[in-house]
């Protein structure tokens, strides 16, 4: 099976046992978590629940940890008039192992 999640606002595809990058959540690793489903389905696609907005069943997962991604450069230049400028970025983030779907 596999499910729609969304959390960070964004939406996720995930399966059970799956590991997945997701935008920093305030809970402490090894605790555990529950996502908003949107969909439910098997592999075929025959069994399948669509949320108006969400599915009563619920993806159910546990922290694995945080981290933070490789940095990025930004660059703002301005031609002509003597400005540019460097900044780097690392994005938080948080790593979720699925547990359970439905």
């Amino acid at each position: 099976m596999f499910a729609v999640i969304k959390t960070g606002g964004k939406q996720y595809i995930v399966q059970e046992g799956e590991v997945l990058t997701v935008e920093k959540l305030d809970i402490e690793p090894g605790q555990p978590v529950e996502f908003e489903t949107l969909l439910i389905s098997d592999e075929e696609g025959k069994d399948m629940q669509l949320g108006t907005p969400t599915v009563k069943g619920t993806v159910k997962g546990e922290i694995v940890g945080h981290g933070r991604a490789a940095k990025i450069s930004v660059v703002k230049y301005k031609a002509k008039s003597k400005y540019h400028r460097r900044v780097g970025h690392r994005q938080h983030f948080t790593k979720v192992k699925i547990n359970s779907i439905g």
